[in-house]
């Protein structure tokens, strides 16, 4: 619900089951669904709402990477190049000494960096006021919200299709 002048219908619905099968249903009937809001995590909206896998794991696995690869580079320069003190006899450059706090950065630089690739990704900054659509959503209520994206959207159709799932508040707004 992002750009100016758009056309949504928002059906409110009281459990799960019933929003999820109805997100199934307008994405079958070629609807162009806006957002889901849920006060929790739904199993298998993300399917229903054709949405593609996330690349957030990707994003953790190459800065855990990156953060690992510059931590041992840094240990090693800083052990047997920089700062190069025999303790005990033992080897400058021992990698197998650096393994356990190169696994600890590595979970740092993927964790914190991952938090953050979702936050700037998602538009997520500080400072920024949530937009809710319906004020129990948060609480104990379902919002499928559907974008109108042509003339020939026929809300009639739509809300007997939302009320075929058990609708309890059907909305049209204008953004």
């Amino acid at each position: 619900m992002s750009n100016a002048n758009q056309r949504f219908l928002m059906g409110v619905f009281e459990r799960e089951e019933d929003v999820l099968a109805a997100t199934n249903e307008a994405r079958l009937r070629g609807l162009e669904i806006a957002d889901v809001y849920t006060p929790y995590a739904i199993h298998g909206l993300d399917a229903a709402m054709g949405l593609r896998p996330s690349r957030l794991p990707w994003v953790c696995f190459a800065l855990g990477l990156a953060g690992a690869s510059f931590k041992v580079w840094f240990e090693f320069w800083t052990s047997a190049s920089d700062w190069a003190i025999n303790v005990g006899g033992k080897p400058w450059n021992s990698l197998p000494a650096f393994v356990p706090v190169t696994f600890e950065v590595m979970v740092l630089f993927a964790a914190v960096s991952t938090v953050a690739a979702f936050l700037v990704g998602r538009g997520l900054l500080p400072g920024k006021r949530p937009k809710l659509a319906s004020p129990g959503v948060t609480d104990n209520q379902f919002a499928l919200v559907i974008e109108e994206t042509n003339a020939a959207f026929d809300i009639d159709e739509v809300s007997e299709m939302l009320r075929e799932f058990g609708v309890t508040h059907i909305e049209e707004r204008v953004d």
